[in-house]
């Protein structure tokens, strides 16, 4: 009989792929709220009509996954989060306190071409700090992301987050005589460069309206690295992520322009240095969201990070924990036959009273059977309970790393296994 297959672009997380997906929400979670950021989620279906308003016409139209209801109204199963947050803080706007520190981790799905670092449904980070303006508030957000790099083990020579500022971009434009009309092509094109050959970057430069003397100027902007002095928020916003520590993890650049249209200001991206990955995560400044969705307008800025590409570079540079699938009970109670079941049963709960994680071998086989399974499951300790040692009162610890085996009374058994977990190296 054939087996079945999941849908394209999905992923089966097996135990040790679950493991890398909790590890990674853990990490989230510890880095999200050391800076004073609450956890919040918002519904896996939104109406079109949420993200139609600003999110772009290629997330709109070619990626998300739509259907009608049956009402007729046009349903996506959610591709972002920023517009439902943007949608919840405008249904809410008068009754929360600002400035608002959320943050949230889960599902997401776009219909695109499923390739190395790209699924069609991911899981996602996404935190966004709403209520300030200031080029500080900035800085905290790309503080956020750079400290998760660090607690993860990535280092400044593995990971940068490449940061440009698109009201400077929108003075360069003015500059080189580029109408405002002409400019969210001329964005669409900047976030292309990367992604087309140099023939076909210059003849989109051409579709989009650029003239040759337009696009050589803007081509120069672009390899400017020193362009960034020109924006007094960039200066103040590198100037907190240096007073927070972590400026070696940012610099300028000017090609990252984002291909969303909500953003306002600053915009930033997080790249492997040795450009073998996609974009690690991508976020920025978006001013007037909140009211484009029917709420007064509300600051804000955030970013979103998948799962997908962080987990392959972590796996690249031997930052992913060790251990993975093994299992959560270190601790293996088997069965030395069916009598002793019971008596199994009854020491393996009395362990867990005193905190320990405690699996039993669901039935009477071979102890070598028993001891193979416990030491393929990552397990440290496997005990024995046979008549013997139930009727001297005694438990048999086998310490499955070294092969060692000693005896002990029951009632010494969890300070035992205790003192014995304790110098095994934690996951």
């Amino acid at each position: 009989m054939k087996v079945i297959q999941s849908i394209k672009g999905t992923r089966d997380f097996y135990p040790e792929e679950m493991a890398v997906r909790t590890w990674l929400y853990d990490k989230v979670r510890q880095v999200s709220t050391a800076f004073g950021y609450q956890e919040y989620d918002a519904p896996f279906l939104e109406t079109l009509e949420l993200y139609a308003a600003k999110s772009g016409e290629e997330l709109v139209k070619e990626q998300s996954f739509v259907f009608p209801d049956r009402g007729g109204d046009l349903i996506t199963l959610r591709p972002e989060l920023t517009p439902s947050l943007a949608r919840m803080v405008a249904q809410r706007q008068h009754g929360l306190t600002y400035p608002l520190r959320w943050w949230s981790w889960g599902p997401f799905w776009r219909y695109e071409k499923p390739q190395k670092g790209r699924t069609r449904e991911f899981f996602q980070w996404n935190i966004d700090l709403i209520g300030p303006q200031n080029p500080e508030s900035d800085a905290e957000l790309i503080a956020i992301a750079a400290t998760f790099f660090k607690e993860t083990g990535l280092t400044p020579d593995q990971v940068q987050i490449l940061v440009n500022d698109r009201r400077l971009m929108d003075a360069q434009f003015a500059a080189l005589g580029i109408p405002e009309s002409q400019r969210p092509g001329v964005l669409r094109l900047i976030d292309r460069r990367d992604k087309m050959s140099p023939q076909a970057w210059a003849d989109y430069a051409q579709e989009v309206g650029l003239t040759e003397a337009q696009f050589a100027s803007l081509k120069d902007r672009l390899n400017d690295q020193e362009l960034w002095r020109q924006s007094a928020e960039l200066q103040r916003t590198f100037a907190a992520v240096e007073a927070m520590g972590l400026g070696a993890y940012v610099r300028f650049a000017p090609h990252i322009i984002r291909g969303l249209l909500y953003y306002t200001g600053t915009v930033f991206e997080a790249w492997d240095t040795k450009g073998e990955f996609r974009a690690i995560l991508g976020g920025g400044r978006y001013d007037n969201l909140v009211g484009d969705v029917g709420g007064d307008p509300l600051p804000g800025v955030g970013f979103a990070m998948g799962d997908l590409v962080i987990s392959l570079v972590l796996e690249k540079y031997g930052c992913l924990p060790e251990g993975r699938g093994a299992s959560p009970a270190p601790v293996l109670v088997t069965v030395f036959d069916e009598n002793s079941l019971p008596a199994s049963l009854a020491l393996a709960a009395r362990l867990r009273e005193r905190g320990l994680q405690v699996a039993v071998y669901p039935e009477a086989v071979k102890l070598g059977r028993q001891f193979k399974y416990g030491d393929r499951m990552g397990m440290r300790a496997a005990l024995v309970l046979g008549p013997d040692e139930q009727a001297r009162g005694v438990v048999a610890i086998k310490d499955l790393r070294s092969g060692e085996q000693f005896t002990v009374p029951q009632e010494e058994a969890a300070e035992s296994l205790q003192k014995l977990l304790a110098q095994q190296k934690p996951l």
